[in-house]
């Protein structure tokens, strides 16, 4: 699942370094295509299964619009401060709308776990909350781009 990058072989995360990098972080930056193509950037929570990245969204807003009619997307999830501290991962694929949306609350077996994950990661509790304005979107990259600068200190 990783991709292998030319320049960046010795930085790029291993697949447990990756793994343990998305489940411990929050916040990913989502760009969709605005229907006259340029792209549309906004900051995002979400949760990593081990396999698929699912972003929480209102259904509402203009991600939500823009992703219904051109599925394609790309996510970052980044972090540090200084330029040696510097890690992040970008996979890629299309996002897939889930189940209902916008979720209200009703059984839902196929979201059960996610949303225990993602309510327990961002907000501290053990059943997620549902206002009746967000909606699932999975993304399950074909690939993901990765790289820790924490790395070029060892080389």
């Amino acid at each position: 699942m990783t991709v292998a990058q030319r320049h960046g072989r010795r930085i790029m995360m291993t697949p447990e370094e990756l793994d343990s990098f998305l489940a411990e972080q929050r916040t990913c930056r989502v760009a969709t295509v605005s229907a006259d193509g340029r792209p549309h950037l906004s900051a995002l929570w979400y949760a990593w299964d081990g396999t698929s990245l699912w972003l929480y969204s209102l259904t509402r807003s203009r991600r939500w619009a823009e992703l219904r009619a051109d599925p394609r997307v790309s996510v970052l999830v980044d972090d540090g401060e200084d330029y040696g501290e510097l890690r992040g991962a970008s996979p890629t694929k299309t996002a897939v709308p889930e189940s209902s949306a916008p979720r209200t609350g009703e059984p839902c077996p196929e979201l059960d776990a996610v949303e225990r994950l993602f309510a327990a990661k961002n907000f501290g509790l053990d059943l997620m909350p549902h206002d009746g304005r967000h909606a699932w979107l999975r993304l399950t990259p074909d690939a993901i781009a990765s790289w820790d600068f924490r790395k070029l200190a060892s080389l």
